[in-house]
């Protein structure tokens, strides 16, 4: 029996059916990402077209439908057509001429076979005809889906060299749509995975943070150390550190709070501001990003015991990651404002003080202990000036 992808709203848009007006509905198949979330019933969240037209083709093809086309990556055969409901990516099919694992050489293709060849995963190599919606399978990538199995493209180790992020990806890829692990996949990237020094750390980051933001990666980033793959990319993160984010996901989980890849990276990574700052650097994070690694690493068990007086000291965001790492309850501060500190400075000066630090050092003392009392009124507050003033 023939497989054909399910109507959905994607496939039914206008913008599609104008797309494929224009490339022809024998030369254009939808593929990848979008056929596979179909079949499982995801949502697909971006669609990718496959073509057999060279780019300069597709371009002009386009223009004259009236179709806005953007050459995204026209280096690579890869255009982008504009539609106000959801840009499509083009691309023409290509087949590997030279690859050295980090990136390849390729030639234009009229052979749909020949790009399915060269992508990673059978589950990813599945085209959808744009009219009938029937399925070109070339690997066994339906079998694959059915069975929640994740296997690569012919020999792992091969597909592994040829693009050693393909390491990475496996165990994404698993962590979504596996049930369990494909031996000859782990196999292949326990074995080469010294490979992975040879990535851009730009790239390294990005595939870490797509899986750390899966909804329970914890499985999976123990089998990597298991198998010897995050020592390679995070070799700060040791078996306490793995235990810590396995503990850190059901606390999300129980506290109502979204999965978070920078919380879980600070989970990976030891409370230490240093080795925040070296993986922020290593891994070409954003200031951001390293902003509040090195924050989550100042982290200590005291941190619980007053978590609105932590939120004002270190914000909201910084806080509920140190909480549920250190397993301390957030709630106190979820959805919690944390108020201005009432007293100004001019205040005291008002009352006999001359400017100058003195002004500071009191200033500093009376918010201390404002914190400390859990943000009381201003009345409160002025007692306490009283009190500063009066010891002075």
């Amino acid at each position: 029996m023939t497989a054909r992808l399910p109507d959905t709203r994607w496939t039914q848009r206008d913008s599609l059916a104008k797309l494929v007006g224009a490339l022809g509905a024998e030369d254009i198949r939808w593929v990848g990402g979008c056929v596979r979330d179909t079949l499982l019933g995801y949502q697909a969240n971006d669609i990718d077209a496959a073509t057999r037209h060279l780019p300069a083709t597709v371009i002009d093809r386009c223009k004259d439908a009236g179709i806005r086309i953007v050459p995204t990556g026209i280096d690579h055969g890869t255009v982008t057509a504009i539609f106000e409901d959801g840009n499509v990516e083009i691309t023409t099919l290509r087949r590997d001429v030279a690859t050295d694992g980090r990136r390849a050489t390729i030639a234009f293709s009229t052979d749909w076979s020949d790009d399915a060849a060269r992508r990673d995963f059978t589950i990813n190599a599945l085209y959808a005809h744009p009219k009938t919606l029937e399925i070109s399978d070339y690997f066994g990538g339906l079998d694959d889906l059915a069975a929640r199995r994740v296997r690569f493209i012919g020999d792992a180790q091969t597909r592994i060299r040829e693009d050693h992020l393909r390491i990475l990806r496996y165990f994404r890829f698993a962590t979504r749509f596996g049930d369990s692990w494909d031996a000859e996949a782990t196999g292949a990237c326990s074995a080469l995975a010294p490979t992975l020094k040879g990535l851009s750390r730009e790239r390294v980051g990005w595939e870490l943070q797509n899986l750390l933001a899966l909804p329970d990666p914890s499985a999976t980033i123990a089998k990597m150390r298991e198998l010897g793959v995050l020592q390679e990319v995070l070799p700060e993160s040791g078996r306490r550190e793995v235990e810590q984010l396995a503990r850190l996901i059901p606390a999300e989980t129980a506290a109502g709070i979204a999965p978070d890849p920078m919380r879980r990276m600070a989970a990976l990574l030891p409370a230490i501001v240093p080795v925040a700052e070296t993986v922020s650097a290593r891994l070409r994070l954003s200031r951001g990003q390293r902003d509040r690694l090195m924050c989550v690493a100042r982290r200590c068990p005291k941190d619980g015991e007053q978590p609105r007086g932590l939120a004002y000291e270190v914000g909201q965001s910084c806080a509920i990651d140190r909480l549920l790492i250190i397993g301390s309850d957030p709630s106190a501060i979820i959805g919690w404002e944390a108020p201005s500190f009432p007293l100004k400075g001019g205040e005291i000066v008002a009352r006999g003080v001359g400017k100058g630090p003195e002004v500071a050092r009191i200033l500093q003392r009376i918010e201390n202990r404002w914190v400390e009392e859990q943000f009381p009124p201003r009345p409160r507050v002025d007692e306490m000036l009283d009190e500063e003033l009066a010891a002075r």
